[in-house]
Parts: structure tokens; C-alpha cells; sequence
């Protein structure tokens, strides 16, 4: 299932992320810090959404209570929770 995600509150505009079988495919971030999000995506793939958001959840991004991380467990809750 591809769902996009719109984030709040951090530099990205868009997530679009594959999740199939509770397992995380594939991760694509518009804007945001092209390099760090690229490794996220990179480290995610092929990870169980549950270890997604435990090792995600909360990180926050300088004195902003979110960050790109944070928002990326947000959209994965969403997911899990609407199955």
C-alpha cells in the first residue's frame, strides 16, 4: 500500500511511503535535508513499521518539537492504525 503523507511542522512537503505485509518498502521525501532523509530511507527499507516508530517516535529537530523522523513514525501509526 503507497500512502502519501503531508508532515507538519518540518522542512519536508511530502512522504510517500510503501508499507506491505507491516514491513516498510520504500520511503521518498520532498525537500527537507536531501541527504539525511535520503539515509533514513535507505535505513528504514525492509524494516518492520512497529521498530520504525519505537526507534523513530519523539526525535526532534533543534528547538522544533518534531522532526522528519518523528513525522515519518506519525504517518506509520496512521497506517497501522487504520488496518
Amino acid at each position: 500500500m503507497i500512502v502519501e503523507y503531508q508532515p507538519k511542522g518540518v522542512c519536508s512537503r511530502k512522504m510517500r511511503i510503501d508499507v506491505e505485509d507491516g514491513v516498510v518498502r520504500s520511503l521518498e521525501v520532498t525537500a527537507g535535508c536531501d541527504g539525511n532523509l535520503q539515509g533514513i530511507a535507505k535505513l528504514v527499507e525492509g524494516m518492520p513499521v512497529d521498530e520504525v516508530i519505537r526507534r523513530l517516535s519523539g526525535i526532534r529537530c533543534g528547538r522544533k518539537n518534531t522532526s522528519c523522523p518523528d513525522q515519518l513514525a506519525k504517518a506509520l501509526e496512521e497506517i497501522r492504525d487504520k488496518r
